[in-house]
């Protein structure tokens, strides 16, 4: 025994090493192959694959061809996907699982991701996206493809669980599959098979897994397997590119179609459709029979649409039926499927009605076949007893199947028949095992009875009671006894009503009600209608047993059966039963019934089958039962809501059309009920309409579903879960399976409209439909239609309006039509949408719908679109409308066509409609002719006309239509076209509009394309305009199509148009010429004669674009034909100007300058006899065009020939400028020269026209034209105009001069024309000559008055020239002068004038230097005054920086100063608001000085004038005395000082002045206060009140010996000032008490003090200190504090000296000076002390500084003169430079040299000497220079 098992072990090794080394060889012949990849291998690879997969799963195998495997991916993978098919093969091979161990790098990732990223990558690498083909994504070939298959096979079988993520992976992995199945051969390539087409690809495998796919997943994945289906079956269909299908493809397929799923029978019918080619018909061999079985049973498939296709298949393939197949069909009726089973008992029964002579074998066949499969072996028992194999199982399906072909088949029995079949019945297939075949087989017997019971009572009755009788009372016979006695219920109706018979019948029908199945009791319940008239008279008391049994049983089948039992009863009964037997009313009773849940089921039971029964008849009650109904789907108790479900179920599947109308409003009111539970019971009413019959679902379910999803918003959470349960009812009847498949996504979108409708109709879009679209599918879409329609985007408005359009063709009319009101609006908004995508998408859907529904739905339609089409909106309303238009009469046809278009193009043709009007009708013929395609050409002809007229029509929006229907035409109907359109445009090219020729030009181009059978959308940019593209076909073409004749005339038109006067037409018909013509010079030639008749009238025409076309042409022909064609052309255009039209004579200058433009000089020269005098005469044309044309010709003349042209012609110009008949039109003739060839004319013309006598008026009409010539020439023309000017000057003839003159110098509009008139015109008013001065000036002031060019780069210079000339002595110059700075200022901005702020006082500066007088002449002009300049400086005080503000105030002094108080009179409130609003600010001192020092001046000037200003005024000073800075402080003195002499009441002034002296503690402050209050005692002393007066003067004497000098100096100042004003009372007190007071003992400071009141008093009351009364003292004083020891006390005498001395001289003279002054001079002169020198020359200085004061006598001057000459050799520098002034004025130098002359005549030789030397080097020269103004009182503090 061992050694035996030993050996077999061996013998198997054996084998198994042979096997392994078999193996081995063969994966080395493999690899070896695939290292060398010889050419073609890889289409042999797939199969490799086949047999390799397996292999995987061997042990022994699966090691060696591992590697082997991934070898072949990598051979027939792309290169660039390498890494792809490493990842692919690893992860396929994870997948099989194979038997052998993997690569543990490749194990790490989880497999589920790892086969989850391999199919995407596989997907992005070879499925292109929605947005447009990526470059790199492209199908893989078959091989390639053979290889990755596996892996999406292992994908799409293992993937079970059904998350989105799965979901996912497995719609790509079918995408990829559906992207290789659309693999197609190149049909052109010549290998055997192209590896990129569909022959290679392993398709029975991908059949194999998807018809598992569809049969599996879910309803989106089994829509997109079943595309992939068709798709494949489509390549393997035997069309171009594709493989033909071989059988074990179709035996996948066939054996599809046992699926028990549809989907996946019906994808299999179409793939068996889409490879109908490949399909064997023979019925003689196997594979024929074996298609002919399966497509027969198909035939007969439980689902419509699978019997349909199967019906077209076999009409396609012409299949016949034959009789062999009935056998064959025996063993499909016993399949385990049910729709097989089902399906194969009808095409047996069909089979039979046709070959009737079968029936009895297959009758035999089946009952045999039934007890062949009744017999069920025992289990098989060992010796035992126990079990070795089970029992078989039960095979009842197959029974099933028996009893419903025996169903089937009963109609097609013969009599002779029936009794066996019933013998068979009865009792042996009645009594089956199975429940299910017993209830068949009852079936099968009741419809063998309604066949054949008539005619067999007699014959069957006995069969039946024989059973009943002897039938044994076991349990096991229950089931026959009941069907037994159904049978007998059924043939009683064959007996008569009176029979005995009957109502045992009748009375066994009513208590096997009570059996608990619902079969038997739906088969008494049918029986009892026909048998009720037999038992009529019992019939109340059986109604009230069934009642009672049916309200109170326990027992739930009784219940049941009793409610079917009383539904037979009223049938038979009729209608009336009901109220006649109370059973309404118990039944309301009862579903009323709170207390007993039974009574309110068994009377929702009773309705139920009430519904079933009586269908219709019941309707009325249903609206009773409805308000409970609704209650009793709330009710607490399950089984009454359950039987209230099926209750409502029934009652809409049996409604009516108008049952719906009655039942719909009060379940529709109901929804807006308060109470949650009817509002919850009216929605699943709602839902249960699901189940209406089909025709009434489609009526109902518009008002519906928009119903239900407004509940799905409710707040009550069950009435939102009732929404969307009934929703999910109305999905769940839904019958076509792609909408079926995509329901959720439609549900989701009803619910979450805002979010989920966009991607929905991606997902409609996306889904092909295929079969019918049933009502419940549209009340789901309709609604989100109809909101995307509503939706802001355009992608969204335009899917909804594409699913409008696809869905028509697969709805039924009357399911669609409920939902057109809501639809349309939508449709029509998406019509008119700015998007013509939109529009495109939302007509074509108009018109789809219209062709699917009929205009009779559309009532409003038609109107609406043809007012829309005359829409004044917009050019988009009226397109759309046209587009819809065209669309929907497309769908409606011919017919429609006809009818209206006459109307149409009638309107369109009116000249009196809006242009609107006539767009929206012309932008019908644009779609027309793409809707109606050849239909339309009959319309054609009449609307050419129209299309032409609207291209010449002034708005461009109905230019562009009918471009774009001119276009369309020509696209769409060339041949028609030529004769219909031709001769139109050909007009249309020589149109004086040039909108008509460029149209024509289009169209005409469109044309002789279309003609050429060139696109013409090439592009003919090139460097030449010559170069051509056209052929010689496309020339001959043309000549063919058009004649030589209208060819010529084209051609010339189109030649024409190159030389068009709008660009766009030239551009037009140069692409058109380059396309159309082979060679242009030739062509030209051959055209010759037909374009040069066309250019003559075009010359001649009145249109002025043609001439001008027409010369160019003229001048392009010259250049390309050459001159030779001169001869020909130049004799007729001389005639031409001989022509009394003034077109024609224009005509030819225009074609002359053309001419010469394309002509060599020496072809001009030999014509130029002939060409000048031509010239010459058209320049003087009476026509102004004709003027115009020729100076363009001299132009071009002058272009050609040169300066030769100025002498022929310009001289005979200018004579007949002096011919009065001529010269007007010869000035225009030089005029219009001028505007052309101005560069070369003015150097002729220039110097004739400027010699005397100067010829302005010319000059002016040429300057117009003349433009930037006219600048090179202004050196000559200026000066000339300013002599006529100067000679003109006070004639009547001067205003015509200078407006000649302004208009040569406003024409000059260059920046350096500008600058030679503004600096030549400056220079002229420097000059000597006052006649050119004011000639120049008035020009300057006449051009600016009236330029336009910006000069600000000249204002400077201007203005400076121009303030100097108001120092000019004639008043001319000074007005014009004032008036252009005036005008110049005028234009200034803001930034400008604060620009100009310091050259304007640098001016005012060097103008006050230059006047003669005090004032200037042209600030002081009457009425005019300074107001030229004042807005400037005004703007630099208010808005300057503060420079600007000080320059502006200080440059305001000096024109006060310069100005008389008469002429500063009107600006004072101008000059001073300003002044005084800035100084009450913030700003430097320097600002504040410098507008003080104003102020004071024009107090000064014009004092009184100010008096409105005073408080302000008084104000500001005062404020300003304050000032921290002392240089204010003291202007503000000064001004105070003016102020007082305008004041009237001074006595406040004065007391605040005294206070504030007496309040100060800043000693700085106290002296300024000082300051003012001397000048103001200067201006007003004496007007002060006496007691303020001695206020004042005691406070200021106490001052006097003050410790601080300032003080001490300034209120000296003030006390001598004050003597003036002092009555004498007063003065004796002040000057005898403190100013000549004795000074013995007394502090120096209090002397100081005195002796400079002293020198004051003198200063400013000499009459009164030195009358007798002090004269003396006051001398004395004066000489004592002369000759003081300190220097402060002598200096101070010296000054008191010096008042003396000169207050003696102005009163005395020259002779009485007394000599102890004199000596006392000397002796001073001499000090030691620089100091004391220095203020004794000073002094001296100053008393003879007047010219008014007497001079000494020679005698006194001589000690004098012989001192200070010795101090001019003085050590310091300023004594001697000194002693110089004050030699000059002791000697008067200044007024001559008499005094000089006098003294040298006394004095010594060695005086004299050194005097002459001083005189010679410096004395003459000091005496030159204007004298010092310097103050020499030094109490005035500075």
């Amino acid at each position: 025994m061992m050694q035996i098992q030993l050996e077999k072990e061996s013998a198997i090794r054996k084998r198994l090493q042979g096997m392994d080394i078999e193996l081995q060889s063969v994966v080395g012949v493999l690899e070896a192959i695939l290292k060398e990849k010889p050419a073609q291998i890889s289409r042999e690879l797939p199969a490799v694959l086949q047999v390799l997969i397996p292999l995987l799963q061997s042990p022994l195998a699966a090691p060696r061809v591992q590697q082997l495997f991934l070898d072949i991916g990598m051979c027939l993978m792309p290169k660039h996907l390498y890494h792809l098919a490493l990842l692919v093969g690893h992860v396929t091979l994870r997948l099989l699982k194979p038997e052998c161990d993997l690569d543990p790098a490749w194990a790490q990732e989880d497999l589920d991701s790892a086969a989850h990223r391999t199919v995407l990558l596989l997907h992005n690498h070879t499925v292109p996206q929605r947005e447009g083909k990526q470059a790199d994504v492209a199908p893989l070939s078959a091989p390639a493809f053979a290889f990755c298959f596996p892996l999406l096979n292992a994908t799409l079988r293992e993937s079970s669980s059904s998350n989105e993520e799965t979901e996912n992976k497995m719609i790509r992995a079918l995408q990829v599959i559906n992207e290789h199945a659309q693999l197609r051969a190149d049909p052109d390539t010549d290998v055997y098979i192209d590896e990129n087409g569909p022959e290679l690809l392993p398709r029975v495998n991908m059949l194999l897994l998807l018809t598992r796919v569809i049969s599996t997943a879910t309803p989106r994945l089994q829509v997109l397997a079943s595309q992939c289906l068709t798709a494949l079956c489509a390549s393997a269909g035997g069309g171009e590119g594709c493989a033909v299908a071989e059988q074990p493809e179709i035996d996948v397929l066939l054996s599809a179609l046992l699926s028990p799923c549809f989907s996946v029978r019906d994808a299999a019918l179409r793939g068996l459709l889409d490879m109908e080619f490949a399909l064997p018909t023979d019925s003689t061999e196997a594979s024929g029979m074996s298609l002919l079985r399966r497509l027969w049973v198909a035939r007969f498939d439980v689902e419509a649409e699978g019997r349909a296709l199967a019906e077209k298949l076999w009409q396609s393939l012409d299949l016949e039926l034959v009789p062999e197949l009935c056998s064959l069909l025996i063993g499909d009726i016993t399949h385990h499927e049910e729709a097989i089973r089902s399906a194969a008992a009808e095409a047996l029964s069909s089979a039979v009605s046709q070959y009737t002579d079968q029936s009895a074998s297959v009758l035999g066949q089946l009952t045999e076949l039934y007890h062949q499969k009744l017999y069920r072996p025992p289990p098989v028992l060992d010796a035992l007893g126990r079990v070795i194999s089970e029992a078989p199982p039960d095979q009842w399906e197959a029974r099933c199947g028996i009893a419903l072909t025996l169903n089937k088949l009963s109609q097609y029995l013969d009599e002779a028949q029936v009794t066996p079949l019933f013998l068979f019945f009865v009792p042996d297939a009645l009594n089956d095992r199975h429940p299910e075949v017993r209830r068949c087989m009852l079936d099968a017997a009741l419809s063998a009875l309604n066949t054949h019971g008539k005619d067999n009572v007699s014959s069957l009755l006995p069969v039946f009671e024989e059973f009943l009788k002897n039938a044994p009372q076991d349990a096991s016979y229950d089931s026959v006894r009941q069907s037994v006695v159904i049978l007998m219920g059924s043939l009683a109706k064959h007996l008569d009503k009176n029979d005995p018979k009957v109502k045992p019948i009748v009375a066994k029908l009513i208590n096997a009600l009570s059996t608990p199945s619902q079969q038997v009791q739906e088969s008494v319940a049918s029986c009892l209608p026909p048998l009720v008239p037999a038992i009529k008279d019992d019939a109340a008391g059986i109604v009230r047993n069934l009642l009672q049994l049916l309200l109170e049983s326990d027992k739930y089948a009784e219940r049941k059966g009793a409610a079917y039992g009383l539904a037979g009863l009223v049938k038979g009964l009729g209608i009336l039963a009901l109220k006649q037997q109370d059973i309404m009313s118990t039944l309301i009773d009862a579903i009323q019934d709170k207390k007993n849940f039974r009574r309110r089921e068994g009377s929702l039971f009773a309705f139920e089958m009430l519904c079933n029964m009586l269908g219709k008849l019941f309707e009325p009650y249903v609206v009773h039962v409805l308000p409970h109904l609704l209650l009793c789907f709330g009710d607490g108790n399950q089984y009454v809501r359950e039987a209230a479900d099926d209750c409502a179920k029934a009652v809409m599947r049996n409604l009516s059309a108008h049952g719906v109308k009655l039942v719909l409003p009060s379940l529709l009111v109901a929804l807006e009920e308060e109470s949650w539970r009817t509002k919850a019971g009216s929605v699943e009413l709602l839902g249960a309409m699901a189940y209406c019959a089909p025709k009434q679902l489609s009526s109902c379910l518009p008002s519906i579903v928009p119903k239900l999803t407004e509940v799905l918003t409710d707040s009550h959470v069950k009435v939102q879960k009732a929404g969307q349960q009934a929703l999910r009812q109305i999905g769940s009847v839904i019958r076509n399976p792609e909408i079926l498949a995509i329901s959720p996504i439609l549900l989701d979108a009803l619910t979450d409209p805002s979010r989920k409708t966009q991607t929905c109709l991606q997902t409609l879009l996306d889904t092909k439909f295929v079969h019918f679209i049933d009502a419940p599918s549209l009340a789901l879409i309709m609604p989100i239609v109809q909101r995307a329609f509503q939706d802001r985007s355009t992608d969204t408005r335009k899917m909804a309006a594409q699913i409008i359009g696809n869905m028509y063709s697969l709805t039924d009319q009357k399911d669609l039509s409920p939902y057109l009101p809501s639809v349309i609006p939508g449709l029509k908004a998406s019509l008119l949408d700015p998007v013509p995508e939109v529009r495109t998408v939302s007509a074509k859907a108009l018109g789809a719908m219209v062709k699917g529904m009929g205009e009779s739905c559309f009532d409003d339609l038609l109107p609406w679109l043809m007012e829309t089409l005359a829409s004044e909106q917009s050019s988009v309303d009226r397109s759309g409308a046209a587009q819809g238009l065209a669309e929907v009469m497309a769908g409606l046809g011919v017919e429609k066509l006809d009818k209206l278009m006459p109307d149409v193009v009638q309107t369109a043709s009116k000249v009196d409609i809006a242009s609107h009007v006539r767009d929206g009708y012309i932008m019908m013929f644009i779609y027309l002719p793409l809707t109606f395609g050849d239909k339309f050409t009959p319309y054609v002809g009449p609307i050419i006309p129209c299309i032409l007229k609207a291209l010449a029509d002034e708005n461009e929006y109905v230019r562009d239509t009918a471009l774009r229907a001119g276009q369309r035409i020509i696209s769409m109907y060339a041949e028609t076209a030529i004769a219909l359109l031709l001769p139109e445009l050909e007009q249309g090219l020589f149109d004086d509009l040039w909108r008509i020729r460029f149209s024509s030009v289009q169209l005409l181009g469109d044309l002789l394309f279309h003609i050429s059978g060139v696109t013409g959308k090439m592009t003919t940019e090139t460097a030449s305009e010559d170069d051509n593209f056209g052929t010689a076909a496309s020339n001959k073409a043309i000549i063919s199509a058009l004649g030589a004749e209208r060819r010529n005339r084209v051609l010339s038109g189109l030649y024409m148009g190159r030389s068009d006067t709008q660009l766009v037409v030239r551009q037009a018909s140069l692409h058109v010429w380059k396309i159309v013509v082979t060679n242009t010079p030739r062509t030209l030639r051959e055209i010759l004669p037909t374009l040069f008749s066309l250019l003559l009238g075009f010359l001649a025409s009145t249109c002025p674009d043609k001439r001008t076309i027409a010369a160019r042409t003229l001048g392009d022909l010259v250049k390309k034909l050459g001159e030779k064609i001169l001869p020909e052309i130049i004799p007729i255009l001389e005639d031409g100007l001989r022509s009394d039209k003034s077109d024609e004579r224009q005509g030819v200058c225009i074609g002359l300058s053309e001419i010469m433009k394309s002509t060599s000089k020496d072809a001009v020269l030999v014509f130029s006899e002939s060409l000048v005098p031509t010239v010459r005469k058209a320049l003087c044309d009476p026509l102004e065009e004709v003027r115009e044309a020729a100076a363009k010709t001299f132009e071009q003349l002058h272009a050609t020939i040169g300066h030769q042209a100025l002498d022929d012609i310009l001289p005979t110009l200018l004579k007949q400028l002096d011919d009065e008949e001529m010269a007007e039109y010869a000035l225009d003739g030089l005029k219009q020269v001028m505007a052309v060839k101005s560069r070369s004319v003015l150097p002729y013309l220039v110097p004739k026209l400027t010699a005397p006598p100067v010829s302005t008026r010319v000059l002016a009409f040429l300057s117009a034209v003349a433009g930037d010539a006219l600048t090179r020439h202004l050196g000559v023309i200026l000066p000339a105009l300013l002599s006529s000017l100067k000679g003109k000057l006070g004639t009547e003839e001067e205003a015509q001069e200078l407006c000649s003159c302004q208009t040569v110098i406003l024409s000059v509009e260059d920046e350096v024309g500008q600058r030679i008139i503004i600096e030549d015109l400056l220079e002229a008013t420097r000059g000597a000559d006052p006649g050119l001065r004011q000639a120049a000036v008035t020009i300057l002031n006449a051009y600016f008055a009236r330029t336009r060019l910006d000069y600000s780069s000249h204002t400077r210079t201007l203005l400076s020239g121009l303030i100097r000339l108001l120092n000019d002595s004639n008043p001319e110059v000074l007005s014009q002068s004032w008036d252009t700075i005036n005008s110049i200022t005028k234009k200034l901005d803001a930034s400008s004038q604060l620009a100009l702020i310091d050259d304007l006082h640098r001016d005012i500066r060097s103008i006050t230097a230059d006047v003669k007088g005090q004032h200037l002449p042209g600030f002081c002009l009457p009425k005019k005054g300074v107001s030229c300049i004042l807005p400037v400086l005004r703007e630099g005080v208010l808005s300057g920086s503060p420079e600007q503000k000080e320059e502006a105030a200080k440059a305001l002094g000096g024109v006060i100063k310069l100005t008389s108080a008469e002429a500063l009179r009107p600006s004072v409130v101008n000059i001073t608001g300003p002044l005084i609003r800035i100084l009450g600010d913030r700003f430097a001192w320097t600002v504040k000085t410098a507008l003080l020092e104003t102020l004071t001046l024009l107090l000064a000037k014009v004092g009184i004038v100010l008096k409105p200003f005073l408080p302000q005024l008084q104000t500001t000073f005062l404020k300003a005395l304050q000032d921290s800075s002392r240089a204010v402080r003291l202007k503000a003195a000064e001004a105070l000082g003016q102020l007082v002499s305008i004041h009237t009441k001074v006595d406040p002034l004065f007391t605040e002045q005294l206070s504030a002296i007496r309040n100060a503690e800043d000693s700085g402050v106290r002296e300024t206060m000082l300051q003012a209050l001397r000048f103001v005692i200067q201006g007003a002393g004496s007007k002060v009140d006496p007691a303020i007066r001695k206020n004042i003067t005691t406070t200021l004497l106490g001052m006097l010996g003050h410790d601080e000098d300032a003080t001490r100096m300034a209120s000296a100042g003030c006390v001598g000032e004050l003597c003036a004003f002092l009555s004498e009372e007063e003065l004796k007190s002040v000057l005898l008490q403190h100013v000549l007071g004795d000074v013995s003992g007394v502090d120096w400071m209090v002397r100081h003090g005195r002796s400079l009141a002293l020198a004051i008093a003198v200063k400013s009351a000499p009459e009164k200190l030195c009358g007798k009364e002090y004269c003396d003292t006051v001398t004395e004083t004066i000489l004592a504090n002369a000759t003081a020891d300190r220097i402060p006390i002598a200096t101070s005498g010296i000054r008191g000296l010096g008042y003396l001395m000169r207050h003696h001289l102005r009163v005395e003279g020259g002779s009485t000076i007394s000599q102890r002054i004199i000596t006392q001079f000397v002796k001073c002169l001499q000090n030691q002390s620089s100091d004391i020198r220095l203020v004794s020359e000073r002094m001296l200085w100053w008393v003879f500084k007047e010219p008014s004061t007497p001079s000494m006598e020679a005698g006194l001057i001589k000690p004098l003169l012989k001192v200070l000459l010795d101090n001019t050799k003085d050590k310091n520098t300023t004594v001697r430079a000194q002693s110089e002034h004050t030699i000059v004025n002791l000697l008067r130098l200044r007024n001559g040299e008499e005094t000089l002359q006098s003294v040298t005549a006394i004095l010594d030789s060695a005086s004299n000497d050194l005097l002459s030397e001083c005189h010679r080097r410096s004395l003459k020269k000091i005496a030159s220079l204007p004298d010092s103004n310097e103050e020499i009182d030094d109490t005035i503090l500075t």
